[in-house]
């Protein structure tokens, strides 16, 4: 049992738990046989993020009005983790959450970073390595295809911080699919070059993913490729085929939800394209894949985010849970399911140990290797905690939070709103406040709290 959680089991016990709310906090599904997996051989490892994908948005998990057929598959080829979150209800503290294997604040990434300075609210620390440059020392082929999110100008671009191939677009909202620019400017890149491709951008990522994985079709070194799709963000601009397809086969729906299932669609279609690649050049059988989104869907766009509340910018389940998925052949048995608490900081220790890498310091993220393949794993107890910040009228530039332990959650949906108990166990809709009844869990959630924040308030968010 790894020390991680014997600290946080007696931070736990400290504020008041008792043992059995401790090793109830993690129900995780595990396959009743235990499973010796070989990991001598690195794969091939592909990493999927999509970009405001509601949980109810695909119709493995319950959509009636749209089909994702390749997506779905991919999915039921391995295993789906039912309770996987985001760090973030804001796409780049994910992203950063993703690529450091830590709490996003606590590498300079609470909010959304723009273009723009002064619309800004986070600037990655340049002292903690990345995922991509771990694995590159590792002996991977790293390459980025898609949205970067992460900062436009040196030392935080893809080349400079692991990627050694980076073909998509630098900045992190793209005002137009098929114009590719934030304000104006073009962000699109071929390593440092400026590029002016044509055509979608949801076509041209799936493209260019493909082009990467013919071209290491055959390598003996591994690769580790992340595909970060800026679909279904908005603006919400299908291809006008789909679009009038949708709409013939779709009548009942209104235009905006039209528009988005088409989007999704055509995203889907672009993971069915890749995913052939892969089987195509044979990498598929030495390939590790997982899906996700990097936060909820935006109910703005008329997104699903099926029984849960809320939606993309919200501490409520709605902003946070998304679709998870992962498949190895061989590895995971098809067909699996998980309860395992998950986070995106997760994959970071996740991968590497796929990958054989056994030093990683420093990272809050927790390996799930172990519960992908099938294998028996310890009940896991940790806080989890969610931070996000935003420059709009709602947020003013301050920090919000939700922390949770085991069924247990405190939300902070705004910075300007007030602090909510939910028991997600019985109220998994977040619906009855229950902070009045049980007054000991709410301030103990707020102490975990309290000790993360001081903690974050340490670490420069700002451009230097």
């Amino acid at each position: 049992m790894n020390k991680t959680y014997w600290l946080v089991f007696a931070l736990m016990m400290q504020l008041g738990f008792s043992q059995v709310e401790v090793e109830e906090t993690e129900q995780i599904k595990q396959t009743e046989d235990k499973e010796e997996v070989d990991l001598q051989k690195p794969p091939n490892i592909l990493l999927i993020l999509v970009d405001d994908l509601g949980y109810g948005d695909l119709s493995l998990y319950g959509a009636r009005d749209l089909k994702t057929p390749n997506i779905d598959v991919l999915i039921e080829s391995g295993i789906r983790l039912n309770q996987f979150y985001a760090n973030s209800p804001i796409g780049s503290p994910t992203t950063a959450a993703l690529l450091t294997g830590k709490f996003p604040d606590l590498v300079g990434v609470p909010g959304l970073i723009q273009e723009n300075s002064e619309g800004s609210w986070g600037y990655l620390s340049t002292e903690v390595p990345l995922l991509p440059q771990i694995l590159g020392e590792a002996g991977y082929h790293t390459g980025l295809i898609g949205k970067w999110s992460l900062g436009v100008e040196s030392p935080n671009i893809p080349n400079e911080r692991g990627f050694q191939f980076f073909h998509g677009f630098l900045g992190t909202i793209m005002d137009d699919y098929y114009e590719h620019s934030n304000s104006g400017i073009n962000y699109m890149r071929r390593n440092s070059q400026i590029i002016e491709p044509k055509g979608h951008a949801t076509d041209l990522f799936t493209q260019w993913a493909v082009d990467y994985l013919d071209e290491r079709k055959g390598k003996e070194e591994p690769f580790f490729l992340m595909l970060s799709y800026n679909a279904p963000h908005v603006p919400i601009q299908p291809p006008l085929e789909l679009f009038g397809e949708i709409r013939e086969r779709e009548p009942q729906l209104n235009e905006d939800r039209a528009k988005l299932v088409a989007l999704i669609e055509h995203l889907d279609k672009g993971i069915g394209r890749v995913v052939k690649a892969l089987q195509e050049n044979k990498q598929d059988s030495d390939t590790l894949i997982f899906f996700l989104s990097d936060n909820g869907g935006d109910l703005k766009t008329a997104a699903n985010c099926g029984s849960l509340r809320g939606g993309k910018m919200d501490m409520y389940e709605g902003g946070i849970r998304v679709p998870m998925g992962a498949s190895w052949p061989g590895k995971i048995r098809p067909h699996s399911t998980s309860g395992y608490l998950g986070l995106t900081m997760d994959l970071f220790p996740t991968i590497c140990d796929a990958a054989g890498v056994k030093s990683v310091k420093g990272i809050e993220g927790i390996s799930m290797l172990g519960t992908l393949v099938g294998q028996m794993a310890p009940p896991l107890s940790r806080p989890i905690i969610w931070v996000g910040r935003s420059g709009g009228n709602s947020y003013q530039g301050h920090d919000y939070y939700a922390v949770r332990l085991g069924r247990w959650k405190l939300v902070q949906n705004s910075p300007l709103g007030p602090y909510e108990l939910f028991n997600l166990r019985d109220d998994p809709g977040e619906e009855h406040d229950i902070g009045n009844q049980e007054p000991q869990t709410k301030d103990r959630l707020a102490d975990i709290l309290k000790l993360h924040i001081k903690k974050a308030g340490a670490i420069p968010w700002q451009k230097p």
